[in-house]
């Protein structure tokens, strides 16, 4: 490593939080699917700011609608209205096809709105009894690390002395229908949130007939269908939603992430008129929410994946990525999955404790930017621009890499 980017490493490990566990790689510039480092090296993105560059890096529609509204109007709260809110309010229902959109920020306040939606849903129309409500979730879920986000965790590392916790959450286990069913029966259960394939899970993908058995299980207990497609929505898995796969409409959709293009942050909340009319003026906001900079950016980044045509890309990349990982002959690969461009490979362990970190490593070292998800698994999902070019190149990196990692003294 150049005594640069050490120099740009040292002063993030002296002042700041040490709450990642980044790779040694420091970034200044980005275009399309490539990112460049500050000594230089260019590297194939396959991270993708964990799907939240869908559109590739600094897409130059996404960046002319950002300067041309920064130049007239960023920021006025909620206090008053803006020309830019209804437009991206009306365009983003018509086009998913829901009645209303609440918008907020981070994709972790998307999950804190839908959360409170079911809640305020279940007391004033299922009529569950005062502070009775109980909002499930699968196991292995990840939507955020806030207090409530952790509350709904099975992960020690996100909820390991960080209580008390959110009262009123239970979790049951992810693509089992019959768990799911037993504990619908709570006539308190005000909602199932659920993602259509848990990201940092591992990319794990469920049977084909499971969404459309939690959409059939919600509608007949009278539970709420709650959909976190901040990761999985916007064309990451070659449909424009996840859901979409299984042909099924939840009750609330939350999205976050590539609504942006990776600009700035961007979440919605999608319901219908039955729903989002139980929130009342003070009950829930955020000052940056529904600001005009962000209604511009997020508008052009959705027109950006529909016109581009990223979305059948991405189907048509991810089947030929996922193919070609297949032909690696190594065996250090255990299982490959995923739809669309977001992938995954469980690593076997290898050498002396090795993990799949030492593979992203590696993957570095040769040109692509990939990261591990707990111990042995690797998430490649790079930006829905990549073409045939760019995927051929991956495949022959991760080949190479696959080979070099096991040969004596490599990592010495």
């Amino acid at each position: 490593m150049s005594e640069l980017s050490q120099s740009y490493i040292d002063l993030e490990n002296q002042y700041g939080a040490h709450n990642y566990h980044p790779l040694p790689v420091v970034l200044k510039r980005g275009s399309g699917v490539w990112v460049y480092d500050v000594d230089g090296h260019v590297y194939l993105d396959f991270l993708s700011a964990y799907s939240a560059v869908n559109q590739g890096h600094c897409h130059p529609r996404i960046l002319s609608a950002l300067r041309d509204q920064a130049e007239q109007l960023t920021l006025t709260s909620r206090a008053f209205h803006n020309d830019q809110l209804g437009p991206y309010e009306k365009f983003m229902c018509e086009t998913l096809g829901f009645d209303r959109l609440l918008p907020m920020n981070t994709g972790v306040e998307g999950g804190e709105t839908a959360v409170k939606l079911a809640r305020k849903w279940a007391y004033e129309v299922k009529k569950v009894p005062e502070n009775q409500a109980k909002v499930l979730f699968a196991e292995d879920n990840f939507w955020g690390r806030t207090l409530a986000a952790v509350s709904s965790s099975s992960d020690p590392d996100s909820y390991g002395n960080f209580g008390p916790f959110m009262p009123g959450f239970e979790r049951v286990p992810y693509n089992d229908l019959v768990a799911l069913e037993k504990a619908l029966q709570d006539p308190h259960v005000a909602a199932f949130m659920v993602e259509p394939i848990q990201g940092e899970a591992g990319v794990v993908v469920p049977d084909e007939s499971y969404l459309g058995g939690v959409r059939d299980l919600c509608t007949r207990y009278n539970v709420l269908f709650i959909a976190d497609e901040v990761q999985t929505g916007l064309g990451r898995t070659g449909k424009m939603l996840a859901c979409d796969h299984a042909g099924v409409k939840p009750d609330i959709l939350i999205l976050g992430k590539a609504l942006s293009g990776g600009v700035l942050p961007v979440s919605a909340v999608l319901a219908s008129h039955e729903i989002m009319s139980t929130l009342k003026p003070g009950q829930h906001g955020s000052t940056f929410g529904g600001n005009p900079l962000a209604c511009a950016v997020a508008k052009a980044a959705m027109e950006v994946l529909m016109d581009e045509n990223l979305i059948e890309n991405a189907e048509r990349q991810g089947e030929a990525f996922r193919s070609g990982l297949a032909k690696i002959n190594s065996n250090l690969i255990q299982t490959i999955r995923g739809k669309g461009l977001l992938n995954a490979a469980v690593i076997q362990p290898f050498g002396e404790g090795r993990t799949a970190y030492d593979v992203c490593k590696a993957l570095m070292k040769n040109g692509l930017l990939a990261k591990q998800t707990h111990e042995h698994i690797i998430r490649f999902a790079p930006p829905l621009v990549i073409n045939d070019t760019h995927l051929n190149q991956a495949l022959a990196i991760i080949e190479q890499t696959l080979i070099e990692v096991q040969k004596p003294g490599y990592f010495d």
